[in-house]
């Protein structure tokens, strides 16, 4: 990708560096912000979020969502392993997710209606946690060239600034309403979220099933939000099925080595 000049001058003139990485699947991105201030931005929209007044009233809930989000954040790479991870449960009847930079996690309680059980929490919970891993948020910073405006809203996330830091991260202007990222992100979420669960010990075949109830809950017309950034909706949920076979082996020795999930 090609920046510029004026705008890379200005990058830089901000302690900016371009860089070129890898995603976990081994794509190439341009990255322009450093994970401290990703981390930052992550850290002030969910401030935001929990003092909207949304936070659930749920102790059992927010237990469970608990315990399948550390089941699976315990099978991150490193430094996000090692993070101070929190999670929540947000009184939101749509069934949604969302992972921040900096170890932040939400689950709405409407997603609780749609994931059966702890296997299809998990499905959703990993594909979040896949787009934190492959930095996703950071790579929408760069490639809309929205840098400047992300180093602003570290210092002020008030008024307009608040709903760019929201949808910088993948966020909307109402506290924890998930956009969704492109299609290649969602894919290779779809992926690392997938690997994920099945490393932990939930079962990967899960997943197909969990996109199946989210459009069933849709009636079967209009895909949900989480789907509609792929033209085939049907076509996701056959990939994962088709992938779910090869991740089986991880997660029997998963079993075998006693990662267990029990959580209710």
């Amino acid at each position: 990708m090609r920046l510029r000049p004026l705008k890379l001058a200005a990058l830089l003139g901000l302690g900016l560096a371009a860089a070129c990485t890898t995603t976990p699947t081994g794509r190439s991105q341009l990255i322009l912000v450093s994970d401290a201030d990703m981390d930052r931005m992550g850290a002030t929209a969910f401030t935001q979020i929990k003092t909207s007044g949304k936070l659930a009233r749920d102790p059992a809930g927010s237990r469970y969502v608990n315990c399948v989000a550390r089941a699976l954040i315990a099978q991150l790479p490193e430094p996000a392993r090692s993070k101070p991870w929190e999670v929540v449960l947000i009184d939101d009847a749509s069934a949604n997710a969302f992972a921040l930079p900096g170890g932040k996690v939400g689950v709405h309680t409407g997603l609780l209606k749609v994931a059966a059980n702890q296997d299809q929490l998990a499905s959703v919970i990993g594909h979040e946690l896949g787009h934190v891993i492959s930095r996703h948020a950071a790579e929408r910073v760069s490639n809309q060239f929205a840098t400047d405006t992300a180093l602003q809203v570290l210092n002020s996330a008030t008024g307009g600034e608040r709903q760019q830091l929201m949808g910088l991260l993948g966020l909307g202007a109402q506290a924890g309403i998930a956009l969704p990222f492109s299609r290649q992100h969602e894919t290779e979420a779809d992926v690392l979220g997938q690997r994920y669960m099945a490393s932990a010990g939930f079962d990967p075949r899960a997943a197909s099933t969990l996109w199946e109830n989210m459009l069933k809950q849709a009636g079967g017309s209009r895909p949900p939000a989480w789907l509609s950034t792929h033209p085939d909706p049907q076509r996701r949920i056959q990939t994962l099925a088709a992938a779910a076979p090869g991740l089986m082996p991880v997660y029997e020795q998963a079993r075998a080595a006693g990662r267990r999930p029990n959580c209710r």
